[in-house]
């Protein structure tokens, strides 16, 4: 009830502040480089990355310095990997429920998830949010036939360099919230693991837009992701 009524009052200085941020922001292209391909040797996994601008590798230059190119140097000294990279800069929960609907079905040992933050500065609750997430997983099960889902939780939005403040609060708050949801549901979840990453980031080591991850940001996450996946499937 008082988030309610924080947002109607502040809901002016919101939109005010959102549209500067769009304005004087740098956009920054999604990392170039393969988004598919094989690596290392040993047992075979395959790998799904799914998401937005963090999963595109936005705030790296190349996708060997992104997540997905960090997930696959972690592992491919354990395992050969045949891995694709499935994302779009905006991307939202909704957004990339639609585009595998259009990608083909196939196995997938596992499949790594980051979305969250365009969908905290979406007019949505942590609820129906929550629903979609739901759906999403239930999704990738079906479609892909995977044993293993990874998500991050969305990151600490109150941090983020490019946010003034109040919206950098509002924001921040409403991460928190979905999370909340989010980790309370993986809990309960036996092919799900939900990376939290939130209490080591640092605003000094995101990308120049005060937005997007910068490489330190990718290398710890994509490590951390590899150490979920080997624990996982080296005694599997």
């Amino acid at each position: 009830m008082i988030h309610n009524l924080i947002l109607l009052l502040m809901a002016p200085v919101f939109i005010v502040q959102g549209r500067y941020v769009r304005k004087v922001t740098p956009k920054l292209e999604e990392a170039s480089g393969p988004r598919s391909g094989s690596a290392g040797q040993g047992r075979v996994l395959r790998l799904l990355l799914v998401g937005d601008s963090a999963a595109a590798g936005v705030g790296a230059e190349d996708q060997s310095q992104a997540l997905s190119g960090n997930v696959i140097n972690q592992l491919s000294s354990h395992f050969k990997l045949e891995w694709q990279l499935h994302a779009k800069s905006g991307s939202t929960t909704r957004d990339t429920r639609s585009s595998l609907s259009d990608h083909p079905r196939q196995a997938y040992d596992i499949v790594i998830v980051s979305l969250g933050v365009n969908d905290v500065t979406k007019p949505l609750s942590s609820i129906r949010w929550l629903h979609q997430q739901k759906a999403l997983v239930t999704q990738i099960r079906n479609h892909f036939s995977c044993r293993q889902i990874i998500l991050t939780k969305i990151p600490p939005m109150e941090q983020f360099p490019a946010l003034p403040h109040p919206l950098r609060w509002y924001l921040g708050s409403k991460a928190k919230a979905f999370n909340r949801q989010l980790t309370r549901w993986t809990a309960t979840q036996s092919d799900c693991e939900l990376i939290d990453l939130n209490y080591r980031l640092k605003p000094e080591q995101m990308a120049i837009d005060g937005f997007h991850p910068g490489p330190e940001i990718y290398q710890f996450w994509g490590a951390t992701i590899a150490e979920v996946i080997k624990a996982r499937w080296s005694s599997d």
